[in-house]
């Protein structure tokens, strides 16, 4: 992730599979997400005969937007990012401006991308629980994003447990014994600082509203004190935005050159257009969020002196008359004494004489 801009939210443009195996879409899609504004755009790397097996059904959502009847593996195999695109789509999205990411969903395909010096790993949610190939991540030593869908507390503080094992041995646990051993350690917990993030996500495509929980952000954050983002499948992108002024720091959003093609992912992904908005709303959110310090602003000085009001006289006052309540009111006048020294003066004497609306002197 970028760490010039500490405070930057981190928009990872997720494109996925949705290049449906066209290389010319694959390129339009890095420039979608350049033209949006996105820190990164992301695709997939996975070799689809060791990611699913000839007989596994396709998830309900995949069956919508494609053909029912075809297998899990068959879909997968005409959605496979080439080997031989990688390193041209890297270096045209580094020529764009932006960070090439693509996610790895076997061993193999983790020690290719690995070979190309991306900035940071993304694990899918899928492959959280997956302990060997998480160790395998975690032991490239490049940052990491893990993301949550589909999963219990305990299974993500078994996944952190597992990372902190790989950035600190060189051999893979013998068992999770090991494991939980040295995730008792501090020592083990603060390697993850700095290092590791948490996506909260739904995985079910599109998410509906009342599926996606956001406060469970809030509870990653506070359960493992880690940096946090939302990875984001509901329709719009409303949730994305809602979730950084939760305190995402990291968002990863699906989008398509057009909802209408065929594809697992498309129906629930942004057109460009719209991914553009997204992130132009994403960054004007950032600035008014602020610094949490509660004090006037730049441009309030001015209407403060406007709109304020002070200590003025009430009825024509004559000098050394004793003050009372019915003397004294306030109106906006530019200078003088705040309306709460209004009180302290009833009782005391007009040090001279004053005209209805003039500001009271102390």
């Amino acid at each position: 992730m970028k760490q010039t801009d500490t405070d930057r939210v981190y928009i990872i443009a997720e494109a996925g599979v949705n290049h449906n195996g066209d290389r010319a879409l694959a390129f339009a899609l890095v420039d979608a997400a350049a033209d949006a504004g996105a820190d990164a755009v992301k695709f997939q790397t996975f070799d689809a005969s060791k990611l699913a097996s000839s007989s596994v059904a396709k998830a309900a959502y995949q069956k919508k937007s494609t053909d029912e009847a075809e297998s899990q593996l068959s879909m997968l195999k005409k959605l496979e990012l080439p080997r031989e695109w990688h390193a041209e789509l890297k270096s045209y999205a580094e020529a764009k401006g932006i960070d090439f990411l693509s996610t790895a969903f076997d061993t193999d395909s983790l020690d290719f991308l690995n070979t190309l010096g991306m900035p940071l790993f993304k694990v899918p949610s899928g492959e959280l629980t997956n302990g060997p190939l998480l160790w395998k991540f975690a032991s490239t030593g490049k940052k990491l994003v893990l993301s949550t869908g589909m999963a219990t507390l305990a299974e993500v503080e078994q996944a952190l447990a597992i990372v902190t094992h790989a950035l600190a041995f060189t051999d893979e646990p013998k068992n999770m014994d090991e494991v939980w051993r040295y995730w008792g350690s501090r020592e083990g917990r603060q390697r993850l600082i700095g290092h590791v993030a948490l996506l909260h996500c739904t995985s079910q495509y599109p998410t509906p509203w009342g599926e996606v929980n956001l406060r469970a952000m809030d509870t990653l954050a506070s359960a493992f004190g880690l940096e946090v983002g939302y990875s984001d499948h509901t329709e719009g992108s409303l949730i994305s935005i809602a979730a950084v002024a939760r305190g995402a720091r990291i968002i990863e959003k699906h989008f398509t050159l057009d909802r209408s093609m065929p594809g697992p992912d498309h129906l629930a992904s942004l057109e460009p257009h719209e991914l553009k908005a997204m992130v132009s709303d994403i960054r004007a959110l950032q600035q008014a969020l602020g610094d949490g310090v509660k004090a006037p602003q730049e441009s309030e000085w001015d209407t403060r002196r406007a709109a304020r009001q002070q200590v003025v006289a009430a009825r024509q006052i004559e000098q050394d008359e004793i003050l009372t309540r019915e003397h004294l009111t306030t109106a906006r006048s530019g200078q003088g004494m705040a309306p709460t020294a209004l009180w302290e003066l009833v009782g005391s004497r007009a040090s001279r004489s004053y005209s209805v609306g003039e500001n009271i002197e102390p």
